[in-house]
């Protein structure tokens, strides 16, 4: 993800809603000490605004508060709240469509494991973003490789949160995928079944239902369950269950879904191949339609 004209994140113009007031974009820093880059203790979400609307704002809201609550701390501004400062955010940067990232993470009052007291802090941060993947690849089809690292035992982590600690290993599976000539990684979970993508989740078809893995060690995404609603809209069987790795062979598509991606069709998984087709088109169709602002009533 790399911010327009190639310009680092911290030298761009704009506005950041940072605890409270607007601060010039450059201004919003912290500081080193903060333990949230020590030790993880920061929660954050990735949505889209699309025609200054941003999609699923509430639902998107909602998990990043107990996305905090499961790293035990409390964002200090309600669901409600944290939808007005987005929105507000947004009109201040006078962007329509746009991504949107809100952040909340413990500062540096206490620097050790324990931080029970230390402040909790709150930013929202907006800019335009067209798509996640190379528009040629998304066309063609993502190749995707075989992550090292797999999705750990939910007994280990707190897997329902959308928190930056557990994207460690998504960061380090995508380079690596990168640096083979791949566009992303498929990652398995503990226990070697199919588990999701380093930033988006998956789905198969064969014989026009749709299998996609249940999301017990992994995040359930928004966009995943907005796709599982629209293919039931359009009378699709959707089966959720553990898919292992061999099964992959007998499926004719696949494709990935996430706030960046959208929903984005997958052409290889290391040596499997898929070619997209009638289903992931529609749903494709019905993802753009649903994300466009609907019109309100005279």
């Amino acid at each position: 993800m790399s911010a327009p004209g190639g310009l680092p994140f911290d030298q761009r113009d704009g506005w950041i809603w940072y605890d409270g007031e607007f601060v010039p974009w450059r201004d919003a820093k912290l500081h080193v000490l903060s333990h949230g880059l020590h030790y993880a203790s920061t929660v954050f979400e990735g949505e889209r605004a699309y025609g200054g609307e941003i999609f699923k704002s509430q639902e998107h809201a909602e998990r990043l508060r107990k996305s905090a609550e499961y790293l035990d701390f409390e964002i200090p501004y309600s669901a409600e709240q944290i939808m007005e400062i987005k929105k507000a955010t947004l009109e201040k940067n006078e962007l329509v469509d746009a991504y949107v990232r809100p952040v909340a993470w413990r500062g540096s009052e206490a620097m050790g494991v324990a931080a029970q007291n230390n402040s909790i802090h709150l930013a929202v941060a907006v800019w335009p973003w067209p798509s996640y993947f190379d528009p040629e690849q998304r066309e063609k089809g993502l190749r995707l490789d075989l992550a090292e690292y797999r999705r750990p035992d939910p007994a280990t982590i707190p897997c329902r949160a959308k928190a930056a600690g557990l994207y460690m290993i998504c960061t380090i599976s995508k380079h690596r995928a990168e640096r083979h000539g791949f566009a992303d990684a498929m990652m398995l979970d503990y226990r070697g079944y199919v588990a999701e993508c380093t930033g988006a989740n998956i789905f198969f078809v064969k014989d026009g239902a749709i299998h996609t893995p249940t999301p017990d060690c992994f995040l359930n995404g928004i966009t995943r369950q907005t796709v599982i609603d629209l293919a039931k809209r359009q009378g699709l069987e959707v089966i959720e269950r553990h898919i292992k790795p061999e099964e992959l062979e007998g499926f004719s598509e696949c494709f990935v879904t996430g706030t960046a991606a959208e929903v984005t069709p997958v052409g290889s998984i290391a040596d499997w191949t898929f070619k997209p087709a009638a289903v992931t088109h529609a749903l494709m169709d019905a993802y753009t339609a649903e994300v466009q602002p609907k019109k309100k009533a005279a």
